[in-house]
């Protein structure tokens, strides 16, 4: 009995030694420098709690420690006195392929706090998808990189650009493809039923579709059928196909076109609160400007689009017809995009006359002495067309409808833009401002969203619609992702006339525990890393 005892004693205090020795590697551990030390700041953590004041602790690609931490040291420390600590900045609506290979950095995005873009949105996407990811994983981007399925790419991949309903067989191969593309790693199904050839897809083929996305827990994002004088039965239809396919639903870049619809977002806001009060999961992204910005054709009817731009310019070429899409045309300068007056339509990217590039149709007009009318205009669009097309930026939206959508707490922040190659052409001011132009306009300025309201809007309402686990918010064991601004000073300097300006005052950002972002110049880090929708197989 004595030699037991003895011996179980033994084990006790081996056991409690090695408990000691445990602790004390912990001790030791705590005791290493973290990587990166982010002190005294205002720390706002993107689920929409007020902000506290905490020092952030990062060890390789992770957030270690928050909290109050006197004697911990790091290798970099970096005094957040008077600054506000937020979760990097998540854009669930980009075109940044267009210029991500070339400005991989992304500069114009990073130096306003966003760490992460989402491209393949208004139902166009790279295709196919694992290709296309395989490729900016190759390349070695500063953001984080995600991606949508672009209905319109898969409709077009499988039928082309016919105004017709498809076959069994045909929505089938989409089905295929659709399925394809969730596994190989996207977020969801994207539409642009504005778009050719989006706009010839019955509301039942989209159901259908997004069915299949749901299945592999995917989300349905789209660029509405009309956002201008049927916007009201555009929101209905996307409620619908929401309810319908069982799949959340975002309403991206949500806005009131026209001034015959100023207002109504009142009225769309109400659809939707009646739909999310039924069980429907729908959300809304915007961006906040009174201006949008998409190619020429926006005017142009989507049936004299069918077949794509050779189909288009052949029946430009037919005097009958080219009489019926000059009305179409001058319709919508009048009450759609155009906002009543030439004026309001400015190109931007001309590729085949760069002198175009910022100037309004009216500009163009008087410049070449012909009187600025509506009906010249509509010409004058038709020309353009013809020679090769343009992107244009659309003044006809109103502060009102901007602020009251921004206000709505299912309302997330989206640019809409691409990564800009500073200096290249005009683009829209959104590619440089949208979510600094938040945080200073519309948070300091204006008070229509409280700092953690819009902290939230830009980064965990996005992460959590995407389903992103371990991202989007400021917690223990998250990825690193983090932006750090001034609140007195942040602010885009981006404007129509001059949009190539960089926002000021993000003074440092994180993407995976790199800074990226350091004294508010970039420092050329391209820690990126491609992130896959939960479908991915």
């Amino acid at each position: 009995m004595h030699r037991e005892n003895l011996t179980t004693n033994v084990h006790v205090f081996v056991f409690f030694f090695a408990l000691v020795l445990f602790a004390g590697s912990l001790a030791a551990q705590d005791e290493e420098p973290f990587d990166l030390l982010i002190r005294g700041g205002r720390v706002v953590d993107g689920a929409g709690n007020p902000w506290v004041r905490a020092d952030v602790a990062v060890r390789g690609d992770r957030i270690e420690r928050i909290g109050h931490l006197p004697d911990a040291s790091a290798d970099r420390v970096i005094d957040a006195e008077g600054l506000v600590v937020a979760p990097g900045f998540i854009d669930p609506h980009t075109h940044a392929v267009r210029g991500i290979f070339d400005v991989p950095t992304a500069d114009n995005y990073l130096l306003q706090g966003v760490t992460t873009l989402t491209e393949g949105n208004d139902g166009s996407s790279p295709w196919p998808v694992a290709e296309h990811l395989a490729r900016i994983a190759e390349l070695g981007i500063s953001p984080n990189w995600g991606i949508f399925a672009g209905q319109g790419t898969i409709r077009r991949t499988v039928m082309g650009s016919d105004d017709r309903d498809p076959t069994r067989d045909e929505l089938d191969r989409m089905r295929t493809l659709v399925a394809e593309a969730m596994q190989q790693g996207a977020f969801g199904l994207s539409t642009g039923l504005f778009y050719v050839p989006g706009s010839f897809t019955s509301t039942e083929e989209v159901i259908e579709l997004s069915r299949v996305a749901a299945e592999h827990g995917g989300i349905y994002i789209s660029h509405m059928r009309d956002e201008a004088l049927r916007l009201l039965d555009s929101v209905r239809e996307t409620i619908r196909i929401g309810e319908e396919a069982g799949i959340p639903v975002q309403m991206t870049h949500h806005k009131a076109i026209s001034r015959d619809m100023w207002g109504r977002s009142a009225d769309s806001l109400a659809l939707v609160d009646a739909a999310r009060a039924r069980g429907v999961d729908i959300t809304i992204d915007q961006y906040p400007y009174t201006a949008s910005q998409t190619g020429i054709t926006a005017v142009v009817p989507q049936w004299a689009q069918a077949g794509g731009t050779q189909e288009l310019i052949a029946r430009l070429r037919d005097p009958e017809t080219r009489r019926r899409i000059r009305e179409e045309i001058v319709y919508r300068i009048e009450h759609d995009r155009g906002g009543g007056d030439p004026a309001n339509i400015v190109i931007g990217l001309c590729e085949w006359d760069r002198s175009l590039e910022g100037k309004s149709l009216a500009d163009i007009l008087a410049e070449r002495e012909i009187e600025v009318t509506v009906a010249d205009a509509a010409d004058l669009v038709m020309e353009i067309v013809e020679n090769g097309g343009a992107r244009a930026i659309y003044h006809a939206m109103d502060e009102a409808d901007v602020e009251r959508i921004m206000r709505h707490p299912a309302t997330a922040i989206g640019s809409d833009g691409g990564v800009s190659v500073f200096g290249a052409s005009v683009p829209h001011p959104r590619e440089y401002g949208t979510f600094a132009r938040v945080l200073g306009r519309y948070v300091r300025e204006r008070g229509v969203l409280t700092l953690e309201q819009a902290v939230r809007k830009m980064s965990g309402a996005t992460a959590q619609r995407l389903g992103l686990q371990d991202r989007g918010l400021l917690r223990e064991g998250f990825f690193a992702d983090i932006a750090v601004f001034d609140p007195d000073r942040v602010i885009d300097r981006a404007t129509f006339p001059e949009p190539h300006q960089y926002a000021v005052g993000v003074e440092y950002v994180l993407v995976n525990g790199t800074l990226v972002v350091d004294g508010g110049e970039h420092s050329g880090e391209r820690p990126g890393r491609v992130l896959f929708g939960s479908g991915r197989r």
